[in-house]
């Protein structure tokens, strides 16, 4: 279901950043022209169980590529966003990098959504040279390699970059949140199999055992699964006093339905289960627990502009969890097409994605989240996270710091 606002184009393939409805002024995109054509690709799951993550996604970048446009943040350049849907797949993730590396006039790729989608875009979209910059995977060795865990640090892909923070200090936060704040020592743990489920509950484990709570016992679900009537089980007769659960909203709201009918405990997860879905879909969401990346926007003064500029686009989806994070990380594309052309004359250079890579180390500049800037390894310098309760039929707000583990 990809719904287009009422400012684009209808039946376009691609959503015009500049709110022109006259294509007529585009360029070819090569260097030079009192008007040049970039392409910021955007991959996210726009239809399926997570498009409500997907099409905030979406919007946002939309909504960067338009003010950038309007406020003529690079002259001569327009820029334009390409939405993708990967469906929450791999498979379809990798090739929509390949369509994205097709299309000379993609300098940058917002996306994805998923951990597991960007282990297989990110080698394409490295070897092509284009730069990716998530505002949502949280998988640690995305940016710091498989031996991360040992203290080897490795950054795999220099063209992958991300506005989330890592699962490392999402899963530290979420367990020292859980045992200290919510006075919570025993903890059933489940986790989805998937790169990011699995990784968010290693890291809850590590950190939650370190400081002397108790798994009372663990176990591995389908995410495609809805009868989770069988580890609800196990989790009563554990003695838990709440279920850690690494994975996504369209799992973990049925899990938390099923087990609250049967032991009123609650339900953690991290920011694959921030969603407004997750309470649609949960009758029994009361006093469910969440982290997600960065402070709530509507917290924060920076973000003030962010909001009322959605609103007044008409966007039909809100922006969800990654709506100020998304943002920034187009506009950090934006920023490094603007010091290219600012180096180059005015003009975008024939070798323009070599350019906006390696100008992605220098960019710096206060987003909507906050200051934004990227470490060695691709990954943001702010590590601000939230604690979220459900209650009153929506996520508040319990806690938010920068966290350092």
């Amino acid at each position: 279901m990809l719904i287009l606002t009422t400012v684009l184009t209808t039946g376009a393939l691609t959503l015009t950043a500049c709110g022109s409805r006259d294509d007529d002024n585009k360029s070819d995109g090569g260097s030079g022209g009192s008007n040049t054509t970039v392409v910021i690709g955007v991959d996210a799951p726009l239809t399926g169980d997570l498009s409500a993550l997907g099409l905030g996604i979406k919007n946002s970048a939309d909504l960067a590529a338009k003010t950038a446009n309007k406020e003529k943040t690079v002259p001569g350049i327009t820029f334009e966003v390409q939405p993708l849907d990967d469906q929450a797949q791999p498979s379809v993730g990798q090739q929509n990098a390949t369509k994205f590396i097709d299309n000379k006039k993609v300098l940058g790729v917002v996306g994805p959504l998923n951990s597991g989608v960007s282990q297989s875009m990110q080698k394409p979209l490295n070897d092509a040279g284009l730069t990716q910059v998530s505002p949502a995977n949280t998988g640690t060795e995305l940016t710091q390699g498989d031996n991360w865990k040992t203290g080897d640090k490795k950054r795999p892909f220099k063209t992958y970059f991300r506005t989330a923070t890592t699962d490392q200090i999402q899963g530290a936060f979420a367990a020292k949140y859980l045992y200290n704040n919510a006075k919570i020592k025993q903890v059933y743990l489940i986790d989805d199999q998937k790169p990011y489920g699995a990784g968010l509950a290693a890291s809850f484990k590590a950190t939650y055992t370190g400081l002397g709570g108790k798994i009372v016992g663990s176990d591995h679900v389908n995410p495609d699964d809805r009868d989770f009537n069988a580890v609800v089980t196990k989790v009563k007769s554990s003695g838990a006093k709440a279920v850690y659960y690494g994975g996504e909203y369209p799992a973990g709201a049925p899990l938390s339905q099923q087990l609250k009918a049967r032991v009123q405990i609650p339900l953690m997860g991290g920011d694959g289960m921030y969603s407004a879905d997750f309470i649609k879909l949960n009758k029994k969401a009361q006093g469910d627990i969440a982290t997600s990346v960065g402070k709530p926007v509507e917290e924060l003064d920076s973000a003030k502009d962010f909001i009322e500029a959605y609103k007044t686009a008409g966007y039909k989806d809100a922006y969800e969890a990654y709506g100020g994070g998304t943002y920034d990380a187009t506009w950090s594309i934006i920023e490094a097409v603007k010091l290219v052309v600012a180096e180059n004359d005015g003009k975008l250079p024939d070798d323009a994605r070599a350019k906006v890579l390696d100008a992605m180390s220098k960019v710096k500049f206060d987003g909507v989240t906050g200051p934004v800037s990227f470490d060695q390894y691709g990954d943001t310098t702010n590590t601000m996270m939230t604690a979220y309760q459900v209650d009153g039929g929506k996520w508040v707000s319990r806690l938010s710091e920068a966290y350092k583990p």
